[in-house]
């Protein structure tokens, strides 16, 4: 498999073959090139920065410039097979409006956003009492493009109060996967797949 940012990877290995999905944030399409050169998927994407359209674009992928805030309520109700919002939950306006579209366009949604709640995080603003700049969060907070710092138990419980349904959950530490128990305090990072 190309080499893929390891939340990334992740939903790479967990798509269906040969499923439509709608990949929500999608950069530079890596992950939806992947997804259609090496699963036979039908991928397509929205994605905010006009470079990163651009790029997307000269790959051969189906990517339309909008924002995930105001533009997915657009598209049709169980449109896709899968609906992906990789590390833009965070960066989004309306987090549980977001979170409600993924899953009225797809079957199935996968999630993914860094953990606000990792121990590094918290030693970092316990020690130096400022927001942390690490390898995965590395803009300072005046540059980030992070508006809600969520954390593992912030998501889990917006999950029970909207009703939705967790299928699966990886969390990651680095770039290895790390259990679900203490997963708020020792994960950089989660994916979790979701559906109603």
């Amino acid at each position: 498999m190309t080499e893929l940012r390891p939340d990334l990877a992740v939903i790479a290995r967990n798509v269906a073959a040969g499923s439509r999905i709608l990949d929500i944030g999608c950069g530079d399409g890596a992950l939806m090139a992947v997804l259609r050169d090496e699963h036979g998927v039908d991928a397509r994407g929205l994605e905010i920065d006009p470079d990163n359209v651009a790029a997307a674009v000269s790959r051969g992928l189906s990517v339309v410039q909008g924002d995930a805030d105001t533009d997915l309520a657009d598209y049709p109700d169980q449109s896709f097979d899968y609906a992906i919002l990789s590390q833009t939950l965070q960066t989004s306006t309306r987090p549980r409006v977001v979170l409600d579209d993924l899953l009225r366009i797809g079957r199935r949604a996968f999630v993914s956003f860094p953990n606000f709640a990792h121990w590094r995080v918290r030693l970092s603003l316990l020690w130096g009492g400022r927001m942390p700049v690490t390898r995965l969060l590395p803009e300072r907070w005046y540059d980030t493009p992070n508006i809600h710092h969520v954390t593992i138990d912030d998501f889990r419980a917006l999950l029970g109060e909207r009703g939705i349904t967790v299928e699966k959950s990886w969390f990651l530490s680095g770039d290895k996967q790390t259990g679900s128990a203490a997963a708020n305090l020792f994960a950089e990072h989660a994916v979790f797949l979701l559906s109603r």
